[in-house]
């Protein structure tokens, strides 16, 4: 099915579609209020978390189908724009860049506000302000394990493997069903949040779910492609570079790497070029955790923390202001980078030495 031209359209229809019952509902959620908040307000905004991953922006544009089914106005905005390697969720140009796409001033006024794939207000970015500001009421629609109050009913399951399952099954709880494009991105935020089906939180549900979005005509070698194999030349020279570099502590369960701004300029690559990479470091012997710092153009280090069973960096990250989930998690911490490498590397120390249960 992909790809196609204007691939992720968001259309509105006249009703909901009927969904044939391929998959039991097993999460905790009870997502009867949610019915209501759609059926009593008309129009609604949709936003995630900063630099969104195939989980947020598959999210959304899952979240606006099922609201345009039920003739919603929806409008999405984020406060970046997706990294270059997932513009093809984004074809349609449905999903909005604060400040480019649309200035804060030109908002539509909206009557439900929607945060999908995070719970956390440093998340959020510069729509933060945005959500803040408004008195709409406030919906969230999450599986991480760090949350802030955000004054919203929350549908929230830390055992999904992907905000994305969450979102197909609303959409089973709403009797909709969705079309090939939005099943496709459905696919790939599950497909890329469980590692394509490595990560511990896969699980039958997992499976049974991308099944019923293949049947709906996602296509997962087609999906793979556009996710894995259109890496630019700049991207593979920056992670030769800073793969050349790493480095291990507590007996080689800890590796890390980092990426500075020489690096991004001597291979012409950009921020979101350094993605993934953190995931090679967990790819050694005898590696338990593993992080990357990234010096940012604002003078701040972004690091993005992994770990396998039973670590949780998750705790490790909030001690930053960050979060995530337990084996994935990320912070944003002052610079300049070798005084925030140290930080994270005794703060990693720390966690491989208590004992787990």
């Amino acid at each position: 099915m992909w790809p196609l031209s204007g691939c992720v359209k968001v259309p509105t229809v006249s009703g909901p579609f009927f969904l044939p019952p391929q998959v039991v509902s097993l999460s905790s959620i009870d997502w009867s209020p949610i019915r209501s908040i759609i059926e009593d307000h008309q129009s609604f905004l949709i936003t995630s978390h900063v630099r969104p991953d195939a989980d947020a922006l598959g999210s959304e544009l899952g979240m606006a189908f099922i609201l345009n089914s039920f003739g919603k106005d929806v409008t999405i905005v984020n406060a970046t724009a997706p990294p270059s390697n997932l513009h093809f969720l984004n074809r349609s140009g449905v999903i909005l860049k604060l400040g480019e796409d649309i200035k804060r001033d030109a908002l539509p006024a909206f009557d439900v506000q929607v945060v999908v794939d995070t719970s956390a207000w440093q998340q959020l970015g510069a729509m933060a302000d945005v959500v803040k500001g408004r008195s709409a009421a406030r919906v969230v629609i999450d599986h991480h394990v760090s949350s802030d109050n955000m004054g919203a009913v929350e549908f929230k399951d830390v055992q999904s493997a992907a905000t994305g399952e969450l979102i197909y099954e609303l959409a089973q709880h709403l009797d909709v069903t969705f079309d090939a494009d939005t099943a496709s991105a459905l696919y790939a935020a599950i497909a890329t949040d469980t590692g394509w089906f490595r990560f511990p939180s896969t699980s039958s549900t997992t499976m049974t779910t991308t099944a019923a979005l293949m049947d709906l005509g996602a296509e997962p070698h087609v999906l793979y492609n556009h996710l894995h194999e259109q890496r630019s030349l700049a991207r593979v020279r920056l992670a030769g570079r800073v793969l050349e570099r790493i480095d291990t502590a507590a007996d080689g369960r800890l590796a890390w790497i980092y990426a500075d701004a020489e690096d991004l300029k001597a291979t012409s690559a950009v921020p979101s070029d350094t993605e993934g990479l953190v995931n090679e470091c967990l790819t050694i012997a005898g590696a338990e955790a593993a992080f990357i710092a990234v010096a940012t153009p604002a003078g701040k280090v972004k690091i993005s923390l992994r770990c396998r069973p039973p670590h949780n960096v998750a705790a490790v990250a909030e001690t930053f202001h960050g979060g995530g989930h337990r084996l994935a998690s990320g912070a944003t911490i002052a610079g300049p980078l070798s005084a925030a490498v140290e930080q994270m590397k005794s703060a990693f120390e720390t966690m491989l030495e208590q004992p787990v249960a």
